[in-house]
């Protein structure tokens, strides 16, 4: 067993751009951070025999980017047709409207205030594109708008920022709330239980070969940083950032400021089921 394959998810090892699955290829955008991991990952979903494509989150503004991800499409025989958002963070949509100017795309969202044309993103809504069937899956928690996209084809679902490749997410409190989050993660579970859902395809860091894995150990490690929380605050850890001290101690400082995020949104919680 490889060091990968024992982290939870079965990571993939190796170079982050390029093909993960028969329909999907990464862009990797230069945008690396403590918080972007690698960087952000811009996918092109296509039907191997169509010459259109989809691009999920085209990432930042950053213009060769945007021009590599077009080129790259363009190489593999297709033109993008249609800009999908998984939700409006600046790392994932900043370069939405500058990308549907280079491809004269829409571009879909589940937030009006992201859109380019009159369609937006809901429950149950198929992407049909090129011949796709990729089916639009509500996920918040880690904000308000967060969608994930299930391609049954592949038996992969891309997940944005709401399953990473690599470590946690953050909840964005107050747009992101735990109990949706909490949902959401438990409807990931079902694609991999009801429909057969192996791969992640997320936003950050590396494709995961075991989607069920993965969202099984983010549900533990939910209830274990919850209970950390309610038993800080038992013992006098009242204010969020004073928690973040006491339960994420072992982690980079430089990480606090979006661990007390979470927190917050962990208080809130606990709060609304009367546990503190």
């Amino acid at each position: 067993m490889t060091e990968a394959a024992a982290l939870p998810g079965q990571p993939r090892g190796g170079v982050l751009s390029g093909p993960a699955t028969t329909r999907t290829v990464n862009v990797l955008a230069p945008n690396p951070s403590a918080m972007t991991l690698d960087g952000t990952n811009t996918w092109i979903v296509a039907e191997p025999d169509s010459d259109l494509a989809v691009v999920v989150d085209p990432g930042p503004l950053d213009d060769a980017h945007l021009r590599n991800v077009v080129a790259t499409a363009e190489r593999m025989g297709k033109r993008v047709a249609l800009t999908l958002l998984t939700h409006g963070h600046p790392d994932h949509a900043e370069g939405a409207a500058r990308f549907a100017e280079l491809t004269r795309t829409h571009v879909r969202a589940l937030d009006p205030a992201l859109r380019l044309g009159d369609e937006g993103l809901g429950a149950g809504d198929v992407i049909t594109t090129g011949g796709l069937e990729m089916w639009v899956v509500p996920t918040p928690g880690h904000t308000a708008d967060s969608l994930c996209f299930h391609l049954p084809a592949d038996r992969a679902v891309l997940t944005g920022d709401t399953v990473l490749g690599r470590g946690t997410t953050v909840v964005a409190h107050p747009d992101g709330r735990l109990g949706d989050y909490l949902d959401s993660l438990r409807r990931l579970r079902s694609l991999t239980v009801d429909d057969g859902v192996h791969t992640v395809l997320p936003g950050h860091g590396p494709v995961l070969d075991d989607a069920q894995g993965a969202i099984e150990f983010y549900l533990a490690h939910r209830a274990h940083r919850l209970a950390q929380v309610e038993t800080a605050v038992e013992n006098g850890f009242t204010t969020a950032a004073d928690v973040v001290g006491r339960v994420y101690a072992d982690v980079d400082r430089s990480l606090w400021p979006a661990a007390e995020l979470s927190v917050r949104a962990q208080l809130e919680y606990l709060s609304e089921h009367g546990l503190i």
